[in-house]
């Protein structure tokens, strides 16, 4: 004899599909919310973040984890308009072996908040009234994050290359052309793309406006069709 009543069949389906219902409402919901965060005028301010103290978070290079652990000394300051970088120290006494060589690792960098601190510390240390005199004995050690910079297939961190390759020539002018073959090759490869061919064109000729003939016979051995800004 049944100790206790079963619930018809139809009223545990019944019961089901509403569970069912309730569930599917429940992530359209947050579907619906996600969208509208996104959609918001400060998402394109403030980026996909990744949090820089998740152990779990995977990095492009070193320097998410340098900068981790305070090996960078500054911190991004978010700001309503535009983001900037506040430094621990006086920039003028932030040594740039190791710093600066670990900003152009970061160059490759993807995800804020690397992306910003990586650029910017490296443009804002290069623009230093004594560069050109600290980058020299670091600079053979700058070109393979450079080269691998030039090399990613992501047109931004492409563009950031370019950017940072430029900030380094006007620091230490022409002592540059004896690594800018090996610096050209990404560049010859990625001209014939309209999406970026300005920026590059304009970048070969930073480097032969500072680089002088030399630069000139190095771009020219790597992009012929080059035309020289000089005559």
């Amino acid at each position: 004899m049944a100790t206790g009543k079963q619930l018809p069949r139809r009223t545990r389906q019944s019961s089901s599909k509403r569970e069912d219902d309730m569930k599917a409402g429940g992530d359209g919901e947050q579907k619906r919310m996600s969208s509208a965060r996104e959609s918001r005028p400060s998402a394109k301010l403030n980026p996909k973040t990744i949090d820089p103290f998740d152990d779990r978070a995977k990095h492009r290079t070193s320097f998410a984890l340098i900068y981790a652990n305070s090996g960078i000394p500054c911190r991004l300051i978010h700001g309503s308009v535009k983001h900037k970088l506040q430094w621990d120290v006086n920039p003028e006494d932030v040594p740039f072996d190791p710093v600066l060589i670990t900003l152009a690792e970061g160059l490759r960098e993807t995800d804020h908040p690397y992306t910003f601190v990586a650029r910017e510390g490296f443009r804002e240390l290069l623009q230093l009234s004594d560069a050109g005199e600290k980058v020299g004995p670091v600079l053979p050690r700058l070109i393979a994050p450079l080269r691998a910079t030039l090399s990613s297939v992501d047109a931004t961190v492409f563009c950031a290359g370019l950017s940072a390759l430029t900030s380094v020539s006007q620091a230490v002018g022409q002592d540059l052309n004896p690594h800018l073959k090996s610096l050209l090759a990404p560049l010859s490869k990625r001209l014939q793309e309209k999406a970026v061919r300005d920026e590059v064109t304009s970048t070969l000729q930073q480097l032969e406006t500072v680089g002088g003939k030399d630069a000139l016979a190095a771009i020219k051995s790597k992009i012929p069709t080059y035309s020289s800004v000089l005559g």
